[in-house]
């Protein structure tokens, strides 16, 4: 059975999320503050983390950011009382796989736990196939090794930079949606008012193009985001 941390400091939405998970079949752990969360996040056995973001201690932000460094493919769902645009899209850029915010309904959490789950056992069940490395103009990218190169420069990405560079590059000549894009990398449904998309296309941008030619990564007004060598 999967064992779920959940970790929240409001005790009774803390203890009603962990009945409704035990009740659906899962083993569930609870703390209440996130200096002992984290601690239990980065202990063997642990398949998902259910995170406030408003703890004592240290907060949900702080958390997923020393988890993700530690544990890179722990499923990570942030739950929280902060709907601005901003949290979401800074909770998704320091590694969360998914948001949700109060008040939900548990029908949605259980989903989207069942969904972050599946995701995690096809990443490590899956034996990686051999790839050869991906290439457009002078920019290279190694799936296997995570490498990423324009010309001799090595370039660090994190671990959902990479994604979205790997998603365009597969895709290369291919004018890429918004909700495409959200849904391959982030697996979420598109939310028309979060910029999620447009600020890592920023990021990318930032690292793989603004000092190297040619432009790679190329905006199609009104259709989305096409990464190509333009003659």
């Amino acid at each position: 059975m999967k064992k779920i941390l959940i970790i929240e400091d409001d005790r009774r939405i803390a203890q009603n999320i962990s009945r409704g998970l035990q009740q659906e079949g899962y083993v569930t752990e609870v703390v209440y503050e996130g200096v002992n969360g984290r601690q239990m996040a980065l202990q063997p056995g642990v398949d998902l983390v259910i995170l406030d973001i408003n703890l004592p201690g240290i907060n949900g932000f702080e958390v997923c950011r020393s988890v993700r460094a530690e544990r890179p493919q722990l499923p990570i769902i942030l739950l929280t009382a902060l709907g601005e645009i901003e949290d979401k899209v800074e909770g998704l850029a320091l590694g969360a796989d998914d948001y949700l915010v109060k008040p939900f309904d548990f029908r949605e959490l259980i989903a989207r736990v069942a969904t972050c789950l599946r995701r995690s056992a096809l990443i490590h069940d899956t034996p990686a196939p051999m790839e050869t490395v991906l290439q457009v103009a002078n920019l290279t990218v190694n799936p296997a090794t995570k490498e990423v190169r324009r010309g001799e420069t090595t370039i660090d990405l994190t671990a959902r930079e990479f994604a979205l560079l790997e998603y365009l590059l597969r895709n290369r000549g291919r004018v890429l949606s918004k909700p495409d894009i959200a849904e391959a990398v982030w697996d979420l449904n598109f939310d028309t008012g979060t910029n999620v998309v447009e600020v890592y296309i920023n990021y990318l941008r930032k690292k793989i193009d603004r000092d190297f030619e040619p432009k790679l990564i190329h905006t199609r007004p009104g259709m989305g985001y096409v990464l190509k060598e333009e003659l």
